[in-house]
């Protein structure tokens, strides 16, 4: 999908002697949303909002060894090599010293002859890796300012990580003025290497420019256009963070030593095989444990507070992706963890005080945001009419922020039909969960509604579903108040089906026959057979289901 943003100059930081202005240029095309003022910790804003770029151009997917120059170099010496193995005397040794000579002679002239080239080859690869950079900052960072917080969101270079940093309007010593709204921002790398020009003893001013709304081109204000191909992964991305982040996980908190110790092993040595997992062992009143493999160190974290009432362990892959975390370490009062499960997402949350890091990893890093944890279908699926979703949507975009409880009672409709329809708009863009304060915001992702004809299906499983449903091959067997159980034929095999939900209608268990299942569980979202059974069973179109929480408006 193409997105145009309009940005009134750009952004960047402006140093004199005794003060610092931050100033992030806004798309002029969205709802003016500005904001100013002063900030009160320089150096946690400055390491915050560093680990925040990190997290942009995080990139921990494969890279094959660049093996160019040796091919060039073996062609090289093909004929020497040739030339050795044929010398059977001394008389042709002597002739290939001779040629050896030659030969490098003309290898050395040849260098001279393309030293300029390889200069400007290298001028050209230099120039476009910082515009690459430049192009992927251009889209990830999404600025919302709230009545009770600012905050950043952005994605890393390969979607498997993702990061948002809240600020709290006490950690600014005053505010000047600010308008509630959702903006993206202007971003470079430049932008990155003035954030370290920030200093202690010099007056930090944040800034979100409200003039960019109100000045024109007539007036001298630099205005640039710009059309990006916005990525369907980005979106999805997005979307699926905020259903991940309503799902049930157990919860962490471990002291910033404790975070230290596990970088100082991540670091301190390098995985040559499999397996690469960190295994939590977690027992309600012990030390939690983590076992590195494959060398099978357990480092014990005798500070860390086990939040939950039942043992478990928990593997967790792309651990390196931690590593970002290394800059708050010094600064962050606790870490709190929160794991969904084996191969499953997990968050980490920095406590800076006023400030709030999110970090948020996928199962592991080949498997991205958007192409295999389709977490959104594991949410809340009541099936809420649309009257009921503009109603709460209405509510959260005066309100700009509350719980379930909240809005269900500003809007006037049941908590099951609130959260349902929060969901729904969550994997369209328009609201967003905030994990760290356990409520949802108003926070539309662009300015234009996503294309859901497009995104409507973000996985071969749930399109497999919608097509199991049109043919009448998902047959409702029971319900109960936290689940259903039923037959779905498939290519003319009969598959028996039972998911299991929560008294959000959050799916927290399923069990199937088919291959996809029995390869990934739910590590990577329900199966076709999974999907199709629990729409079946919350449209209650079919004679034989009892009424419960599956019904509602269809």
């Amino acid at each position: 999908m193409e997105v145009t943003y309009r940005y009134g100059g750009q952004s960047g930081v402006n140093n004199d002697g005794d003060s610092s202005q931050v100033s992030f240029s806004p798309d002029l095309l969205r709802d003016p949303a500005y904001f100013i003022g002063s900030i009160s910790n320089h150096v946690n804003f400055r390491e915050a909002i560093s680990t925040l770029h990190h997290v942009v151009v995080s990139d921990m997917r494969f890279k094959p060894k660049d093996r160019t120059e040796y091919f060039a170099w073996l062609e090289t010496q093909k004929e020497q090599m040739l030339a050795e193995a044929a010398a059977a005397g001394q008389a042709a040794n002597e002739r290939l010293e001779v040629l050896r000579k030659e030969l490098n002679d003309i290898s050395r002239q040849q260098g001279d002859v393309m030293k300029p080239f390889f200069r400007a080859q290298q001028l050209y690869f230099n120039w476009l890796l910082v515009r690459s950079f430049d192009a992927w900052l251009v889209l990830d960072p999404v600025i919302a300012v709230h009545p009770d917080e600012v905050s950043f969101e952005c994605f890393s270079t390969d979607e498997s990580t993702y990061g948002r940093l809240s600020c709290d309007l006490e950690m600014f010593d005053e505010v000047n003025e600010f308008s509630n709204g959702v903006t993206n921002v202007d971003y470079s790398w430049e932008l990155y290497n003035a954030f370290q020009q920030i200093r202690s003893y010099r007056k930090t001013e944040l800034r979100v420019e409200a003039a960019g709304f109100t000045a024109s081109t007539e007036a001298g204000q630099e205005v640039y256009e710009q059309k990006i191909d916005l990525p369907d992964t980005w979106v999805r991305g997005f979307l699926q963070v905020s259903s991940a982040m309503t799902l049930p996980a157990k919860r962490v908190r471990l002291h910033p030593m404790d975070v230290h110790n596990l970088c100082f092993h991540l670091r301190r040595r390098k995985e040559r095989h499999s397996p690469r997992s960190i295994r939590i062992r977690l027992k309600p009143g012990e030390p939690v444990e983590m076992l590195f493999e494959p060398w099978n160190e357990v480092l014990r974290c005798p500070r860390a507070e086990y939040l939950g009432d039942e043992e478990a362990e928990i593997r967790l892959w792309g651990r390196r992706r931690l590593l970002i975390l290394e800059r708050l370490i010094p600064l962050t009062k606790s870490f709190d963890f929160y794991l969904l499960g084996t191969g499953l997402p997990c968050f980490v949350i920095a406590d800076l005080g006023p400030m709030k890091f999110t970090l948020g990893l996928s199962g592991w890093t080949a498997n991205d945001w958007s192409r295999a944890g389709q977490f959104d279908l594991l949410a809340p699926r009541r099936r809420t009419s649309s009257d009921v979703r503009e109603r709460v949507f209405n509510v959260l975009q005066q309100r700009w922020l509350g719980d379930v409880n909240e809005i269900a009672a500003a809007a006037e409709i049941d908590r099951g039909d609130a959260a349902s329809a929060l969901t729904m708009l969550s994997q369209h863009g328009r609201v967003m969960y905030d994990l760290d304060k356990g409520l949802w915001r108003f926070r539309e992702l662009t300015r234009e509604p996503l294309p859901m004809d497009q995104l409507r299906f973000q996985s071969d499983q749930e399109r497999a579903a919608d097509q199991l449903i049109n043919k009448n091959l998902v047959k409702v067997q029971s319900t109960s108040q936290h689940g259903a159980t039923g037959i779905v034929t498939d290519d003319g095999r009969q598959y028996n089906v039972e998911v299991v939900v929560d008294d959000d209608d959050r799916l927290i268990d399923a069990t199937c026959q088919c291959y996809f299942y029995n390869s990934n569980r739910l590590r990577k979202g329900p199966c076709e057979h999974i999907l199709a059974l629990r729409r079946q069973a919350a449209s209650g179109s079919i004679s034989n289901v009892l009424k419960g929480p599956w019904g509602g408006d269809a």
